[in-house]
């Protein structure tokens, strides 16, 4: 997590951050979005994941303060004039606790004070990392003093490809560095989590977070969601003739509109019924003993899903230490249909994404991400990547939807600082 260079990137940001600010940033830094391979709602039931790191980042200049202020500006946010000039927003039941302005004379920036920050009183994009100063607070780190911060970004909001535990991890290794925290990667991920739980008020697990501050150019991160610990899985599908898509739908999402809480809450149901502390407590050769125990057809969906996609982890990291990546494909495919099926968070741009390539003779395609819209990852031959990716651009044209967004997964760097 240290620097290794300042790409144009940094200094673009440091040199909007002067002309925000007044004076040049202490540093700045970069953490990235990640795609999921396999592993999803298994988190938040201490199960197993596979993610990688892409290139897209979202990056942090940032100052210290002394005076308390935490100020806030948002590159994406200012494009899209969210949020409005003028407009106020009291902190919840605490109206004298904070303020969030966002004046025009101000260009954007949203102020406020670090003492008064509280769940649910900053609205929109900034109550991710303001979350995070107050949970390095909350957890009794001596970050009160403040910081200046500007942030741009190249994750696609609302993609599934965490552009949110993006912008935190990147937030929380500047507060870091500029506070001497003496945070490890697990430590601010886990920080960056609760900001976003408690917070933002996304009850998601904690694998968006790990995957931005633990992954490796390279590599997929095998990660045990109940105990954090992780290895680095060489993944270069290249080497064996492939190629991996994230494939954008452009639908976009919102975790914290409900959908995705029942969906935890009916895991926690099963566990319950279960007589488990959570899902991950129950074996896969045990399954249908359990199911038979349940009598709730959506909580019982919820834990066929669960126990099995800890499964096709477990499947997938044999295929990968045995270097048959090409036989990867068949388990992303039965994860699709378990995320369609079961647990029901698909939607018809992320199913036509995925008969579309297979159809076209990907290996394996499925949604990736919390659903409801988002991206969907699809691994192809070398030689039959572009015709996939063709494939199914063409049938979202003949369908009527909007263009999707093709590109490659390379494995990249997790969080750094970069000047």
């Amino acid at each position: 997590m240290t620097a290794t260079g300042a790409p144009a990137v940094a200094e673009e940001a440091a040199a909007r951050f002067r002309e925000l600010y007044g004076a040049a940033p202490d540093g700045v830094w970069a953490a990235p979005g990640r795609v999921n391979l396999i592993g999803e709602y298994t988190d938040f039931n201490d199960g197993f994941v596979m993610p990688l790191a892409l290139p897209h980042t979202a990056v942090a200049a940032v100052a210290r303060r002394t005076d308390g202020r935490l100020r806030l500006h948002s590159a994406q946010a200012q494009a899209q004039a969210t949020p409005q000039a003028g407009a106020t927003a009291q902190a919840g039941a605490g109206a004298q606790a904070s303020r969030v302005v966002a004046a025009g004379g101000r260009r954007g920036v949203v102020e406020l004070e670090a003492a008064a920050l509280r769940p649910g009183g900053v609205p929109g994009w900034a109550a991710y990392p303001a979350g995070v100063v107050w949970a390095l607070r909350e957890a009794g780190h001596p970050v009160g003093g403040g910081a200046d911060i500007h942030l741009t970004s190249t994750v696609p909001t609302g993609a599934g490809l965490s552009s949110s535990a993006a912008l935190e991890v990147a937030t929380a290794l500047a507060l870091n560095d500029l506070y001497g925290l003496g945070l490890t990667g697990p430590d601010l991920a886990v920080l960056a989590q609760r900001a976003e739980n408690a917070f933002v008020g996304v009850p998601c697990g904690v694998m968006d977070q790990m995957a931005s501050a633990r992954c490796t150019a390279g590599h997929l991160l095998h990660l045990d969601t109940r105990d954090l610990s992780c290895r680095q899985v060489p993944f270069d599908p290249a080497a064996h003739g492939l190629r991996l898509l994230v494939v954008d739908t452009g639908v976009r999402h919102a975790l914290g509109d409900g959908a995705y809480a029942e969906r935890r809450a009916g895991c926690e149901a099963g566990a319950r019924a279960l007589g488990v502390r959570t899902l991950r407590e129950v074996p896969y050769d045990t399954l249908p003993e359990a199911l038979g125990r349940l009598d709730d057809p959506v909580v019982r969906a919820c834990v066929r899903h669960v126990v099995s996609e800890n499964r096709r982890v477990e499947r997938t990291m044999a295929l990968l230490d045995a270097g048959d990546v090409r036989a990867v494909g068949a388990v992303l495919s039965e994860g699709h249909a378990s995320l369609r099926d079961d647990l029901r968070v698909s939607c018809p741009e992320l199913d036509l994404v995925v008969s579309s390539a297979l159809a076209a003779g990907a290996l394996g395609a499925r949604m990736t991400g919390g659903g409801f819209g988002g991206s969907a990852v699809v691994l192809a031959g070398e030689d039959a990547a572009d015709t996939v990716a063709s494939a199914v651009a063409d049938a979202f044209a003949a369908a009527g939807y909007r263009a999707p967004r093709v590109f490659p997964a390379v494995p990249s760097e997790g969080v750094r600082r970069l000047l």
